[in-house]
């Protein structure tokens, strides 16, 4: 009984934290939404301008090398590579296009793994902190 209660409180920890990093992550899009000057639909467009048959497969608005850009992966038919094109989200000018492997696309996904951890343990540290500041006050 006590290891179902414990499960249960750790879930709950789990997804409460998940839903404050959403929330945090969605405020962050908010900000740099408005600082875009140009669309995800043009970007997009600009994007799918570089690869010839391509499919948008996921996108991104994020700040990378200290410029606004958004990250486009794109799928074309006939090869499991994806293609990443970078567009700036400012002056439209696209920055960077890359291909990536299978093999680079789940080095990534590991590395996104390994951070989303991190971010968590760091999350769950400051929580910890400002339980113990509170409980100093007592």
């Amino acid at each position: 009984m006590k290891k179902i209660i414990l499960s249960l409180m750790f879930s709950s920890a789990l997804i409460a934290t998940f839903q404050q990093m959403h929330a945090e992550d969605t405020s962050n899009q908010a900000e740099l939404r408005s600082r875009a000057k140009i669309s995800e639909t043009q970007a997009r467009a600009i994007a799918l301008g570089k690869v010839a048959n391509g499919v948008v497969k996921s996108s991104e608005l994020e700040e990378e090398n200290g410029k606004l850009i958004y990250s486009f992966d794109i799928t074309t038919p006939g090869t499991s590579n994806i293609t990443e094109v970078a567009v700036d989200a400012i002056s439209s000018v696209v920055v960077d296009v890359s291909i990536e492997t299978p093999k680079d696309q789940l080095k990534e996904a590991a590395a996104d793994k390994l951070e989303m951890k991190k971010v968590k343990a760091s999350k769950e540290k400051d929580e910890d902190d400002e339980k113990d500041e509170k409980d100093e006050k007592k």
